[in-house]
């Protein structure tokens, strides 16, 4: 189970979700340095923050990032990126116009793809068995 620390709850449930995300930049151009991956994270921590969502951890290379959440269930996450990666990628370009030459005709920051793993729990395996035990009523 997830840390107790890690568990929230919301007006009808107990929640631990988690999710690893990882966003390339489109055709994996090397655009960030650190400045852009300080300034990357605030703008995704506040994007966060409107959707009641935790960015629990963050860091990145010079072409992508990756994000690792903690969200409630009533927040969808692809909408959850669709902000993220919009927002960014918009502010970005305005703060930082010498990496902008990187997004030309489209005007985007980001690949149109993402990656988005599940985090935490028991394995798979540990989950199974406990729901094949269960005493079902005959």
């Amino acid at each position: 189970m997830a840390e107790h620390e890690d568990i929230r709850t919301g007006r009808h449930c107990v929640f631990a979700l988690h999710a690893h995300l990882v966003f390339v930049t489109r055709f994996r151009h090397r655009v960030f340095t650190d400045p852009h991956l300080s300034r990357m994270e605030e703008i995704m921590r506040d994007v966060c923050a409107d959707f009641e969502t935790e960015l629990a951890e963050f860091n990145g290379e010079n072409n992508h990032v990756h994000l690792l959440m903690n969200f409630p269930p009533k927040i969808a996450l692809s909408k959850l990126v669709n902000s993220l990666k919009g927002v960014s990628s918009r502010r970005m370009r305005t703060e930082f116009p010498e990496s902008a030459r990187h997004c030309y005709r489209a005007n985007r920051l980001w690949s149109g793809s993402y990656f988005a793993g599940s985090v935490g729990g028991v394995p798979i395996s540990v989950l199974r068995r406990c729901i094949e035990r269960q005493n079902r009523p005959a």
